[in-house]
């Protein structure tokens, strides 16, 4: 736990972290010198932390602030230990915790044990879920009233649209890549293939796949806080918000997920070109919960401008063999790599609540047996296919209607998500559209 720090004597502070229902990271700044007790005893903040809004502020109603006088949770060190923070200027160590109750019990309301909940399911029937994302976002001039795409350090120019798997917008922000490669390697964040995509400054990375479920989305929460705070040191800004810029694709963020046995043998390959049945189980699972997972898929306000038609995100609830335009998709490759690959979710999602929630509804098609219906050929969006929800308030409604959330999440954790929300959209309606834009540049 302590082993990175020992060989850093020149750090001489601590930020501890979790994630909270929006995937905020939540903490406290710490002298270095109180690292042995952070790791034997942990730290304490309210319950009613981990359930902000996206302001930061309380929710009006829950029963975590006052109704229960605001009572503290206890929060431990995860498995992850001490990690640099290389988007600082101080030498800075990052302690990533998450919380529990005083006797000991996980703390149903947070996403982290969420997560490690429906791990522990796949566990229980002797199978191991394997996982990766992919990120996009973009890099952002955002010093003047317009967003648009940083000058090259190289040139100093703008190139003024897309460049989709160009070598030379790689290039041109290549020192950036170059120090987030380097602070990925020093924080255990497993980064793989960068590519431009098909918007003015944007980009997408890979992180690889692994067994371990919590280290993929740890690794995703603390890349897209990692990607933020390098941006800044480099001049400009980044941001993984669903849709910053109106007539340019959104960000997305896709995760890659096959299931094994003990033995580490593929349970969604069947020596077929077309997969196992138990992934088409998975796949049954993941279509049949779509419309309730909407909500931790595109869990803002912004959210809802990536999901329109032809707009490289998917809107139909529908699978398909090697066709993006699906929500749900079976790349072609390797029959031992075989995999879904999950399409919809936004690259502002809380990657806890939304792991979670894809894998328990795959889970859910595995435990019911289910059969999907046929895959889809051609383009998506041409076809008669039921639609996910469009709107902030209907996904809302279809999460708190759902049953498969209910087999997914606690009780408290829906509960809480929904009160979150509700408050959101209240605020939100007061607010001009320049206003909502910067409230998410810097947050998602």
């Amino acid at each position: 736990m302590r082993d990175w720090l020992r060989h850093h004597p020149n750090v001489r502070t601590i930020r501890v972290a979790a994630a909270d229902l929006n995937g905020q990271a939540r903490g406290k700044r710490i002298p270095s010198r109180f690292a042995d007790k952070l790791v034997r005893e942990g730290t304490r903040f309210p319950f009613s932390v981990m359930n902000l809004d996206i302001w930061g502020e309380d929710i009006e109603d829950s029963p975590l602030v006052f109704e229960s006088g605001d009572a503290d949770g206890v929060l431990k060190p995860t498995e992850r230990g001490f990690l640099p923070m290389p988007w600082l200027e101080a030498p800075t160590a990052l302690l990533p915790i998450w919380m529990f109750h005083e006797d000991g019990t996980p703390y149903a309301g947070d996403p982290r044990h969420a997560l490690a909940a429906v791990v522990r399911r796949f566990h229980d029937r002797g199978m191991r879920p394997v996982c990766a994302t992919e990120l996009e976002f973009y890099l952002i001039d955002d010093s003047g009233r317009e967003l648009r795409v940083p000058p090259s350090p190289r040139s100093g120019k703008r190139r003024p649209g897309a460049d989709t798997l160009a070598l030379r917008a790689l290039d041109a922000f290549d020192r950036f890549f170059t120090d987030l490669y380097d602070a990925c390697e020093a924080m255990d964040i497993d980064a793989d293939t960068a590519i431009s995509e098909a918007g003015p400054g944007q980009f997408e990375v890979n992180l690889l796949h692994s067994e371990d479920v919590l280290k993929i989305a740890d690794d995703t929460w603390l890349f897209k806080m990692l990607v933020r705070g390098l941006a800044r040191k480099h001049g400009f800004a980044a941001s993984f918000m669903a849709k910053p810029y109106e007539d340019w694709p959104g960000n997305g963020m896709h995760m890659h997920f096959s299931v094994t046995d003990a033995d580490g043998i593929n349970l969604f390959d069947d020596g077929s070109q077309m997969g196992s049945p138990l992934l088409k189980q998975a796949v049954a699972g993941c279509l049949r919960a779509m419309a309730g997972t909407t909500l931790l898929l595109a869990p803002h306000y912004n959210s809802y401008d990536r999901l329109v038609p032809d707009a490289h995100a998917p809107t139909g609830i529908a699978w398909a063999y090697e066709n993006r335009t699906a929500a749900v998709r079976i790349p072609s490759g390797s029959r031992r790599a075989r995999r879904i690959e999950h399409r919809v979710a936004g690259g502002d999602i809380n990657p806890y609540l939304m792991m979670a929630g894809v894998l328990g509804a795959a889970l859910t098609g595995i435990e019911d047996a289910l059969t999907p219906p046929p895959p889809i050929t051609g383009n998506a969006y041409e076809l008669d296919l039921p639609q996910m929800p469009t709107t902030w308030q209907d996904a809302m409604d279809a999460f708190e209607g759902s049953a498969e959330m209910a087999r997914i999440f606690d009780p408290q954790l829906i509960e809480n998500l929904l009160r979150t929300k509700r408050q959101e959209i209240r605020y939100m309606a007061e607010m001009t559209p320049d206003e909502v834009l910067h409230l998410y540049l810097d947050t998602v």
